[in-house]
């Protein structure tokens, strides 16, 4: 039986939900900061604030090329909650993850999009370090796993922080001294998104993978600076059976600076561009401000 077919910007439109969650939510691609795979000791509690801002006027769709009069533009928070502990004195960290914000434009084809802001989805998770050093040339190695509920606003029919189906997502986080300051982070997961039925439509995502790569230099015990490139793959949507043109394949240049401006308080920025994108938004200009705090 032949499936019925409707334009593909038109289930790209069904989809985009389902792709800004991927974007900005932390479900598909936990976005980590250089040095963040760090031993802290145990017994250590840490707050983080983050503030995002992203903007992209470039819509590309697989199938149908560059959609134009199109603009996706997003501010979201996040709050995100470690703490550090040990099992058999082995290393193991605590993650807790709540998106929140909102979604001020979403156009494909000139036409806005209903948007269903607010929370997005709750992501708990675990680290276990089987291999960490604090030395200037040591290596630390960690084994993660988030699991994101479907908590969050969403609605299938409108563009979403939400992602409406559970998310299970495996990452492993090397941290390897230089010597002289330098210091290589790297880090590189996959998600692994359950199917889900919303509104008589069968929506589906295949695995989506990130990559991070960073060389980070640190000045002191306080302030450093890193540069690198994320780099997104996989992740085709589908709606009742058909692809949207939707998927995950992006690279990104991305600079960070951060320094403590108090012995428990530190500031980091970073900013961030698209250096390509297929099936779906590139992002011209994207952006993040973090207030971290140790207890």
């Amino acid at each position: 039986m032949r499936k019925y077919s409707r334009p593909r910007h038109l289930l790209a439109a069904c989809a985009l939900s389902a792709f800004v969650a991927l974007s900005v939510g932390p479900a598909a691609a936990i976005d980590v900061s250089p040095g963040d795979y760090a031993v802290l000791p145990s017994g250590t509690t840490i707050g983080l604030l983050y503030f995002n801002y992203a903007t992209s006027d470039t819509l590309k769709i697989d199938g149908a090329g560059t959609i134009a009069e199109s603009k996706l533009q997003t501010e979201v928070g996040l709050l995100r909650g470690l703490y550090y502990s040990d099992i058999g004195g082995v290393p193991v960290l605590l993650h807790a993850i709540l998106p929140f914000g909102s979604i001020s434009t979403a156009r494909i084809g000139g036409a806005d999009q209903p948007v269903a802001d607010g929370f997005g989805d709750l992501t708990l998770g675990a680290t276990v370090y089987p291999i960490h050093s604090n030395d200037p040339t040591g290596t630390t190695l960690g084994f993660s796993t988030f699991i994101s509920a479907p908590t969050g606003a969403y609605d299938a029919n409108k563009v979403s922080l939400g992602a409406g189906t559970w998310t299970i997502t495996p990452q492993i986080g090397l941290q390897q001294g230089l010597g002289n300051g330098f210091f290589l982070d790297v880090y590189a997961d996959t998600a692994f998104r359950l199917d889900h039925t919303e509104g008589g439509q069968d929506i589906s995502r295949s695995p989506s993978a990130e990559l991070q790569a960073y060389l980070r230099y640190q000045f002191d015990q306080k302030t450093s600076v890193s540069f690198g490139y994320a780099g997104f793959f996989g992740g085709k949507s589908e709606v009742n059976g058909t692809y949207t043109g939707l998927k995950t394949r992006s690279g990104q240049l991305r600079l960070f600076a951060n320094t403590f401006v108090l012995p428990d308080v530190q500031v980091q920025a970073m900013v961030g561009t698209d250096l390509n994108a297929e099936g779906g938004f590139k992002q011209d200009f994207v952006s993040q401000l973090r207030l971290m705090k140790l207890f």
